[in-house]
């Protein structure tokens, strides 16, 4: 089997690093890019270099901005009594697009993980701690994964020594979901997260 030219292989092995991306469809978007014009290829390198140097992340969330406060954290009409703890930049602009939470954000930066050797130091809880005061409101909103469900029991336990509320996503049966389809775990959560009608 012949094998690609060292520059297009490469470039094969760096799309397939990318999350979602297996080999076949690295291969694929390589070679859309070469049998298109150099304009597309080009258009894509300046925008991946134009995104790596002028992106870094907010000094208050740890959100990404091209400032060093992002517009959510500049914003004076978000409720700074409420801040919602995320596990990674991109699930701020997922709550974002449901336009209806009017409070801040924590980019935790990860989970806890000790497989994989993330501990409580590796994650921006230091800098969660110092934004804190009483009376207000942290929603954990982390992944219903072993390593988010983990990584939230840690934080409603250290939240809780202070005089704060700490609530956490509701967790339950998708809209249009049937029951028959729903995983035991689902179903169960939702049993116990009811709420009175």
């Amino acid at each position: 089997m012949q094998s690609f030219p060292q520059s297009v292989d490469r470039l094969i092995n760096e799309f397939s690093r990318l999350p979602g991306i297996g080999r076949k469809t690295a291969q694929r978007l390589t070679f859309h890019l070469l049998n298109n014009n150099q304009a597309l290829s080009l258009h894509l390198s300046n925008a991946l270099k134009n995104m790596v140097d002028r992106i870094k992340h907010c000094s208050i969330c740890h959100g990404v901005s091209e400032e060093d406060i992002c517009k959510i954290c500049m914003d004076e009409r978000r409720d700074e009594d409420l801040i919602c703890v995320v596990e990674n930049a991109f699930d701020i602009f997922v709550f974002e697009s449901i336009n209806s939470f009017s409070g801040r954000y924590h980019v935790l930066g990860g989970v806890l993980s000790p497989i994989d050797g993330t501990g409580p130091d590796d994650l921006n809880i230091g800098t969660l701690s110092k934004r804190l005061h009483n009376g207000m409101e942290v929603i954990i909103a982390t992944n219903p994964s072993v390593e988010g469900e983990t990584t939230a029991l840690y934080l409603s336990k250290i939240l809780s020594e202070r005089d704060i509320k700490v609530s956490k996503l509701a967790l339950g049966i998708p809209v249009g979901g049937d029951l028959e389809y729903v995983d035991v775990a689902t179903l169960t959560r939702a049993m116990e997260g009811r709420i009175s009608v």
